[in-house]
């Protein structure tokens, strides 16, 4: 004789846990993220045990899989992923036209990397020039201010 209900559920609350954990890693980041807050809202040492559980399982520090299916999906239909750049779209004319327009926009790219590093270098140098002058002038105050002669150690010297 079968006693077992089919309606009931199997497992007790290990089981319940384990649909739980599927459920929210189905639906991804967002509502792992908002399990935690309702958590803390109604009984926060749930919250508290959910955040300990997300840090300890790395879930809040990797992607989840409704996140990689959702980037796969962009990729697939909107073309912007990896390899799509170089793809062919099946139009020679449009193929010529987008690899030209990828590469003037790699040489701008490059140009204005190249004009950044300048700025950068030429700040540098005229704040160093700054600094030196500063240096100077104050080393030149204080020669006037020393009486010649005079025993003063120097910053830097023994």
């Amino acid at each position: 004789m079968n006693t077992a209900s089919t309606t009931a559920p199997s497992g007790g609350i290990i089981s319940w846990l384990r649909r739980t954990e599927a459920w929210l890693d189905a639906k991804g980041k967002p509502a792992w993220i908002a399990a935690m807050v309702l958590g803390f809202i109604f009984i926060w040492p749930v919250g508290l045990a959910l955040l300990a559980y997300l840090i300890w399982s790395k879930r809040m520090f990797t992607r989840s899989s409704c996140g990689e299916r959702r980037a796969r999906h962009f990729e697939r239909h909107c073309g912007w992923g990896g390899q799509s750049a170089t793809r062919s779209s099946g139009n020679a004319a449009f193929d010529a036209y987008k690899a030209d327009m990828l590469r003037r926009l790699e040489d701008e790219q490059t140009a204005f990397e190249a004009f950044l590093q300048r700025l950068r270098d030429a700040k540098d140098k005229s704040e160093f020039d700054s600094f030196m002058d500063d240096r100077a002038k104050a080393a030149a105050r204080d020669a006037a201010v020393t009486p010649a002669g005079a025993d003063v150690a120097r910053p830097g010297e023994y």
